[in-house]
């Protein structure tokens, strides 16, 4: 009887890269290999097979070369300030080569402008850190980068935002290859969720839309995050920062780059999501909670925005309570 090959996961290293890029989703395959052995073999590898200083200052030393490392099942490229050197060509000259055999191309952060240099993005949708989201849409126009969720998947093409966005994307290949029981095991050991959806934002709204420079509209944004089920309407949000609906409205697009209202639509979702996460209230209830009034509401901004309804959103995404 012919012994079954193991997959092999391949991570590429290179000097400058992002230590937690590399080890995160490593620690989650390791994990699985030790949860049912044989599932993976896990190799890293730079160039020429010498050790490499990561951004941090941290030295990591391979298993091997690349040029020795053979074809892998999953060939994962890390992000970091490497990867915009003015030395990434040789680099990027084998992954044009090599990185087609692979059967699952996978990036993480800003691994993403190496696959897009290299052309293997050409055609595809991809994400990577939303600080370089811009450059990789500008550098790589035939590149439709959605700047908005933490992984993407197009076909066996697999990009990450940043950093820890990595952890989440191996958690779902794991659970992809193994089900969800082998993959909800290794979060709850490395103590994350299983899992952040993929097309989660990768910030908060806060974050996400700029703070504006004028204190009433400054103090409005915080009103809307603190009350979602408020009446938020223009006229009620300008009569709060002592304007005009007309002229709020301008001013408040002007300094945070978002419409009132569709940064209000923003935090109401964001408020459900955190409820359906962490509590469990019933869908009725953190329709009211937001700011939907009812649930065919809330529903309906679900679908449009996610993809998916509240109660399957909460199926998938809310912890397993601890046995």
């Amino acid at each position: 009887m012919a012994q079954r090959t193991v997959p092999t996961v391949l991570i590429v290293l290179f000097d400058g890269v992002q230590s937690l890029d590399v080890t995160g989703p490593l620690e989650v395959f390791a994990g699985a290999e030790l949860h049912t052995p044989g599932t993976y073999r896990i190799r890293t590898a730079s160039l020429d097979g010498a050790p490499v200083r990561t951004s941090s200052g941290l030295t990591l030393v391979p298993d091997e070369a690349l040029t020795r490392a053979g074809d892998p099942h999953t060939l994962l490229v890390p992000g970091g300030r490497g990867t915009r050197g003015a030395d990434t060509a040789p680099l990027t000259d084998w992954l044009r080569v090599n990185a087609p055999r692979a059967e699952r191309l996978v990036s993480v952060c800003t691994g993403a402008t190496l696959l897009a240099a290299a052309g293997l993005l050409d055609g595809r949708r991809a994400t990577t850190h939303w600080a370089y989201c811009d450059r990789l849409a500008r550098d790589h126009p035939a590149v439709e980068v959605d700047p908005d969720p933490i992984f993407v998947r197009d076909g066996h093409v697999h990009t990450s935002a940043g950093v820890t966005s990595g952890i989440d994307l191996a958690l779902a290949l794991v659970e992809e290859d193994l089900g969800r029981d082998a993959a909800l095991t290794i979060a709850r050991h490395l103590v994350v969720f299983l899992r952040r959806p993929g097309n989660q934002a990768q910030f908060s709204v806060q974050l996400a839309a700029q703070t504006a420079e004028r204190a009433p509209l400054r103090e409005v944004q915080q009103w809307i995050t603190e009350h979602p089920a408020a009446d938020l309407s223009v006229e009620s949000l300008a009569a709060r920062a002592l304007l005009s609906p007309r002229h709020f409205a301008r001013a408040f697009r002007e300094e945070t780059g978002v419409t009132p209202g569709r940064y209000v639509d923003r935090v109401r979702l964001e408020h459900a999501r955190r409820l359906l996460e962490d509590t469990a209230d019933g869908v009725e209830e953190v329709s009211r909670a937001s700011g939907y009034g009812t649930p065919e509401a809330m529903r309906r901004a679900f679908v449009k925005a996610l993809g998916t309804p509240p109660g399957e959103y909460r199926r998938r995404f809310r912890p397993a309570p601890a046995h």
